[in-house]
């Protein structure tokens, strides 16, 4: 990957870009020239990432819409059975906390939970244990694999994009942890998810957070929390607020949560591009030997700077607003 140092404030590159998918405005910059370091699918080919001038979003232009198979390998992280040790634990117990917490003003007595991006539908079993209402389950994906498991867990599958999944119910819960960076048309799934949406449910979104010490840190490098090229759409605080807002929903609350998967990643990215670590297509970086390790060291220490500053990922618990 080329180190870039983008252009500065006031000048534009030469090169083109579509509009801001949240803004729609046409002034950018160019933000970072990437690759795929984390799973090797696309060889030496370059990501472009321009940030709007506006509202300060990160959006890969073009986003490869049409790459879905090459770009999410059969070895993919989310494809794979639910991650065990000490951190997935841990991170298991908070989880399920935060669910009861953004449950707690629904009604009734037997609640329906949409997964989007959900595979094999583990988390729905974690939102199980945390509110026994749950009892209607799905599972949007787009892992043909995943469907056998998620069904024999009691969860009904669809394989597909979330554009495309119609239904005539609609949910008391819909989970979309590290999804909305992931579409195209971010502000489009979050309409979507406001038709799928009873009057009193909500939706819980987890995504990357660019206004960050380590997107900064790392960005004319290889920043983790681009994930490239499967990250497309990319917030701030500020951004991600003015797209909910437009999409008819509301934040009922935002806070930042600890990012170490994008600091691990960042590191072993640079270790590898110094030659000290090897990752490729048979040892992506999340099976390095050093990923558990590192990702343990640095969620320790977001988790004790996250109350004086601003991390990696953002967490929000959503609600229909008015129209």
């Amino acid at each position: 990957m080329k180190e870039v140092t983008p252009p500065s404030e006031g000048t534009s590159p030469n090169l083109p870009a579509s509009p801001c998918p949240v803004c729609a405005r046409g002034e950018h910059r160019l933000w970072a020239i990437a690759k795929d370091y984390e799973y090797c699918t696309t060889g030496d080919e370059e990501f472009l990432y321009f940030e709007c001038r506006q509202c300060k979003t990160i959006y890969l232009d073009p986003m490869p819409v049409d790459r879905l198979g090459v770009i999410y390998p059969e070895n993919y992280y989310s494809f794979l059975k639910r991650p065990s040790g000490l951190v997935h634990k841990l991170k298991g117990l908070l989880d399920r906390r935060v669910f009861q917490e953004a449950m707690t003003n629904i009604q009734g007595n037997a609640l329906r939970a949409l997964d989007v991006g959900g595979g094999t539908g583990w988390m729905l079993n974690a939102l199980k244990e945390a509110d026994s209402r749950v009892c209607e389950t799905q599972v949007v994906d787009l892992d043909p694999k995943a469907k056998a498991q998620a069904e024999n867990d009691g969860h009904r599958y669809f394989c597909g994009r979330i554009e495309d999944f119609q239904s005539d119910e609609r949910f008391h819960v819909i989970l979309a942890l590290n999804l909305i960076e992931h579409v195209a048309d971010p502000l489009a799934m979050l309409r979507h998810f406001r038709e799928l949406l009873t009057d009193d449910g909500v939706v819980i979104l987890k995504t990357p957070n660019v206004d960050s010490i380590d997107a900064r840190l790392f960005r004319t490098s290889y920043w983790g929390g681009l994930h490239c090229p499967r990250h497309w759409v990319l917030f701030n605080d500020t951004s991600i607020r003015k797209g909910i807002q437009s999409s008819g929903l509301r934040v009922r609350k935002l806070c930042f949560t600890q990012g170490a998967p994008f600091w691990t990643w960042s590191t072993l990215i640079a270790l590898r591009r110094s030659g000290i670590v090897r990752i490729d297509k048979e040892r992506p970086v999340m099976q390095h030997p050093l990923h558990d390790l590192l990702q343990a060291l640095f969620a320790g220490i977001d988790f004790l700077r996250a109350p004086f500053s601003k991390t990696s990922q953002m967490f929000l618990v959503l609600e229909r607003g008015p129209r």
